[in-house]
């Protein structure tokens, strides 16, 4: 009975740490998702060249997509004309790190891997674009199909739709089976087609009344993302990392994981764990808690932080449908080295610097004042009510499936 209470405990006192700042990261990844226009990753991703690679990296970053939402996403980049290492710079950096993942790095494992997972996202995406320019140059270029396939994957898309596109445009993108259920949100999303004047974009003659009400909607639109798509998009994996970083800092002796050492077997084995899962870069945090209370290298945890959010089976399957078995071995490659390296030199700089001190190793709830304990404790509350709400919802939607299928069957 101790330990499951020291077990609760363990996970009340993560959830607690992380509930702010995961608040915070929500927030402004909704902010970009609305802001960011699919056309624009679109256009800069386009060609080969190292730059197109190093937009790629770069633009992914801070994107908040998590390893399963990436993967409409970068089907619809290379389907509309991406090239195979710019989708592959992208696919690496975008679920390895993102605003939200940054600031509950911050909170739960302390400033030192905050700085590095996005420097190292970045940088493993490059390195991993440049492979795939470098070994499977031949079969980079552009796919002959980007736009007679591009509805494959287009409605899955986690980002923007009709409102990316311009509505003064001549010329329509939207496949003709997206231009029914397009049609549908003509009203919300074609400000040309307003039947009210305060609204229109084409003559650039919008009132202030008008621009209010847009403001507003975006608004109602960024705290619905981030509070419903995204957050259930993390949830279930964000609680399950909790629970078995508690369960590890509860139950799990150092030396079961020391065992390995500091080295490559170390690495190799934290790979070889994160490889197959599938988890975002945010839900992976509190396992790194655990595996650091338990006694792991900075550098290992790393590789785990790395490879886990950036390789799953789904999106393995996707790369080798889309892009050939061996853009695959060469992604896989890229994610392995690339941790394992970036593995090293973390354990380095941490020796060599003594930045001991910049990494939590424990949970730091406890050194804070009451009132900040306080705040911990609201925002943990509203987290909370925001999954629970997403439960409630869920629940009633399948009960209501069950009544229509019900209905359907029985007449």
């Amino acid at each position: 009975m101790t330990d499951l209470m020291l077990l609760v405990q363990n996970f009340i006192s993560l959830f607690m740490e992380s509930a702010p700042w995961l608040l915070l990261g929500l927030l402004v990844a909704g902010i970009m998702h609305e802001l960011v226009p699919v056309s624009f990753l679109e256009r800069h991703m386009g060609s080969s060249s190292t730059a197109s690679i190093t937009k790629a990296a770069v633009i992914g970053a801070p994107l908040p997509l998590c390893s399963c939402g990436v993967i409409p996403a970068a089907i619809g980049l290379r389907r509309s004309g991406a090239s195979k290492p710019s989708t592959i710079s992208f696919l690496v950096s975008t679920p390895e790190t993102g605003v939200d993942s940054v600031s509950v790095s911050y909170a739960l494992l302390g400033p030192l891997y905050a700085i590095v997972r996005p420097i190292a996202a970045i940088a493993s995406a490059i390195y991993a674009g440049l492979m795939v320019r470098w070994f499977d140059g031949a079969k980079s270029q552009k796919p002959a199909h980007s736009h007679t396939h591009s509805h494959k994957g287009s409605h899955q898309h986690p980002h923007k739709h009709a409102g990316s596109v311009s509505c003064c445009s001549s010329e329509s993108s939207v496949a003709p089976e997206q231009e029914e259920a397009a049609s549908l949100d003509k009203a919300q999303t074609s400000c040309c087609a307003s039947e009210k004047p305060t609204t229109r974009c084409c003559d650039g003659t919008a009132t202030t009344q008008g621009e209010s009400v847009k403001q507003a909607n975006k608004l109602t639109q960024v705290l619905r993302y981030a509070s419903g798509k995204l957050l259930e998009d993390i949830v279930v994996w964000l609680l399950i990392g909790l629970a078995l970083a508690a369960a590890i800092k509860t139950w799990v002796p150092t030396d079961f994981l020391t065992q390995w050492g500091d080295g490559v077997i170390a690495m190799l084995v934290m790979a070889i764990i994160g490889i197959p899962m599938y988890i975002c870069a945010t839900a992976s945090t509190p396992l790194a808690v655990g595996f650091l209370a338990a006694g792991l290298s900075p550098g290992a945890v790393l590789v785990f932080l790395m490879a886990g959010p950036a390789t799953n089976v789904s999106t393995m399957g996707m790369i080798k449908q889309e892009m050939g078995f061996r853009t695959l071995c060469l992604y896989l490659f890229s994610v392995i080295t690339a941790s394992i390296g970036f593995g090293y030199l973390l354990n380095y700089a941490v020796s060599a610097l003594s930045l001991e001190g910049l990494i939590h190793m424990e949970s730091q709830l406890h050194s804070h004042g009451a009132n900040i304990q306080a705040l911990y404790a609201a925002c943990a509350i509203l987290l909370a009510a925001l999954m629970a709400r997403l439960g409630v919802k869920k629940v009633n939607a399948r009960l209501a499936q069950r009544e229509e299928n019900h209905q359907d069957c029985c007449g």
